[in-house]
């Protein structure tokens, strides 16, 4: 389960979206993220999934990675539905003592599922397709503005980017740790509840020392190649928006339009 995790991890390739400017995708990335919010049918809602759909299939994103990145939430999303398929109004189709479930509570649940899955792809889509130096580059570009209010973006934006990238390396930490305890006889899935988070102090405790000791190493690798922050510091590698980036922001304002169009169709669900 701990290896389906591909939040932070960043999959090379050719396709029109990693090509895309890196500020462009994080204000698609936000857009697109907001939208689902701003459903309230199935019908608005059927058209944000299209627009996703069509986002993974041009970036070129294997199916399976799209689904390790959902699967690891799959509790979250099926509690979630659970406490919405009992909250509804109407006349109850099923009713469990107290409990009843109604016509609203099951579209309520299916849209809150469908919803949170959504939310997980948009988002694991912005790291799939832009490395992490693009990223804090994007962060730090659009938030300059903030410097007027001496906000130190930069920071901001090396410690995002590097919390980001550390989750897939303390992913595999994990999984080296428990291999080595399950080698020594420490069982995990075995007994109570009590006992199972007991038998997770093996697993933390090294993961903190060696948490420590990677950001003790990259500071000091850091330090060795003389980091001082962003002030004074030039750039590489120059950005500028181009056709395709105004075409990706264009039909996200379409997209917006067609979301209050479709909302004003049906009646809400939530």
């Amino acid at each position: 389960m701990i290896g389906d995790i591909t939040i932070g991890q960043y999959f090379p390739g050719n396709s029109f979206i990693h090509k895309m400017d890196a500020r462009a995708k994080l204000v698609l990335s936000f857009a697109v993220i907001v939208s689902l919010f701003v459903c309230r049918n199935f019908y608005s809602l059927g058209l944000v999934i299209a627009f996703i759909v069509a986002i993974v299939l041009v970036s070129r994103i294997s199916l399976k990675t799209i689904l390790k990145s959902i699967k690891p939430l799959a509790i979250i999303i099926l509690i979630t539905s659970l406490l919405n398929l009992f909250y509804g109004k109407g006349e109850p189709l099923v009713k469990i003592g107290s409990l009843k479930i109604t016509e609203v509570g099951i579209n309520t649940a299916v849209f809150m599922a469908v919803r949170i899955i959504l939310l997980v792809v948009a988002g694991s889509m912005l790291t799939y397709t832009t490395t992490p130096t693009d990223l804090t580059d994007a962060i730090e570009r659009l938030f300059r503005p903030l410097k007027v209010f001496k906000v130190d973006v930069h920071s901001i934006a090396m410690t995002m980017t590097i919390a980001l990238r550390f989750i897939p390396t303390l992913i595999e930490e994990i999984e080296k740790i428990m291999a080595a305890q399950k080698s020594r006889g420490a069982d995990f899935e075995s007994g109570g509840l009590i006992k199972k988070v007991k038998a997770l102090v093996p697993i933390l405790i090294p993961l903190f020392i060696s948490s420590f000791r990677r950001a003790s190493e990259l500071a000091y690798a850091m330090d060795c190649r003389c980091y001082r922050g962003g002030e004074g510091r030039t750039k590489m590698k120059q950005v500028k928006f181009t056709i395709k980036d105004l075409v990706a922001l264009s039909l996200i304002i379409l997209l917006y339009a067609l979301i209050i169009l479709l909302n004003g169709y049906s009646a809400a669900v939530i």
